[in-house]
């Protein structure tokens, strides 16, 4: 491991440059829809509570995200950048190549992953074996389990007898996004590797494990509804019998609208994601431009204030709007990482 560092003499050459390009005065954020109303949040406090203008946050995806704060530095480009995972070595890679060399890294909580519905319908419960089996575009035939076809499996219950005899509708997220992300890893993943001919693959064909993990159907049955989780539950309390996917903070914030699958016999609840037993579980980052800070006004400020006991402490604002709260260890090193701008270390 080695720390992506500029030479002194770079820094300084990239401080002046940024220097001469600044031409706002607020601080930009974009990127997960999931972290946005955490991100949000801490925006409207900072803009009430100091001199600094509010902080201008956009609801972009994680991939999205990360591809406008890896395009460069200066003040046409984000000084942060929210992720619903961490980031990939192909993202440091282009930072990098684009000359965002010193990245700081925060993790701010957790998040689960929720398969909902509304609660005018009965409640799912399933396993992550039967959730790639609704899913996935290429499944094991049921009458010659070494064999993989396209996906047969048209409503629930040709899946389990037991599930409701509706089309599968599930609405989730795009490629851009980190919780399109986290659920083919978690989720798809978890359920496809419970197959022997699968599970075999990974050890013989990783690539073609992956490609058959991460393979969403294309079909119908799975819907990309864009980033924007609030038109999920929007659509979800006009469509009883389709379901959606999206972070658990939305599912916080409309419960009298939809439920949350029990997943694995576990209830997607703020207990059960914080303690890891939930299995869709994911952590959540935060990614910042040192060479902005000192350029763009109230900077690190901004990453103080998030980071703060009153922002990511178990009773703090952020918990309040549905975050999993690290413990308050972790929360003194997040911090003391923004106090001090400690930088990513990349493989």
């Amino acid at each position: 491991m080695k720390k992506i560092l500029l030479t002194g003499a770079a820094l300084l050459a990239s401080a002046v440059s940024l220097q001469a390009q600044a031409e706002r005065d607020y601080i930009s954020i974009v990127g997960s829809s999931t972290v946005y109303p955490f991100s949000t949040v801490t925006a409207e406090r900072f803009g009430r509570s100091t001199n600094f203008p509010t902080p201008k946050v956009e609801s972009t995806g994680s991939g999205g995200g990360l591809k406008l704060f890896c395009s460069g530095v200066g003040s046409s480009t984000p000084d942060i950048t929210n992720s619903s995972r961490q980031i990939k070595s192909s993202e440091i890679e282009l930072c990098a190549k684009n000359g965002v060399t010193d990245v700081v890294e925060l993790m701010i909580g957790y998040d689960g992953i929720v398969l909902a519905n509304s609660v005018k319908a009965p409640r799912m419960d399933i396993t992550l074996k039967e959730l790639f089996l609704a899913l996935g575009k290429m499944v094991p035939d049921a009458k010659n389990p070494n064999q993989l076809i396209e996906n047969p499996y048209k409503t629930w219950n040709q899946i389990n007898p037991t599930f409701p005899a509706t089309a599968i509708e599930v609405l989730g997220p795009p490629p851009t996004s980190g919780t399109r992300d986290a659920f083919v890893e978690l989720a798809m993943e978890g359920g496809c590797k419970q197959f022997p001919l699968i599970a075999d693959m990974k050890k013989t064909d990783e690539k073609k494990f992956k490609a058959v993990c991460h393979g969403l159907r294309e079909d119908g049955g799975f819907v990309e509804a864009g980033e924007n989780d609030n038109l999920i539950v929007q659509k979800l309390a006009a469509t009883p019998n389709a379901f959606g996917i999206f972070g658990f903070s939305f599912l916080e914030e409309n419960q009298d609208k939809v439920q949350g699958s029990i997943v694995n016999g576990k209830e997607p609840t703020y207990d059960a994601i914080s303690d890891g037993d939930y299995p869709v579980s994911r952590s959540m980052f935060v990614y910042a431009k040192k060479a902005h800070v000192g350029v763009i006004p109230g900077l690190q400020e901004f990453l103080l204030e998030m980071t703060s006991k009153r922002a990511m402490g178990e009773d703090g604002y952020m918990s309040e709007k549905g975050m999993i709260t690290l413990s308050e260890d972790k929360r003194k090193d997040v911090e003391e990482t923004a106090r001090t701008l400690r930088v990513l270390k990349a493989k």
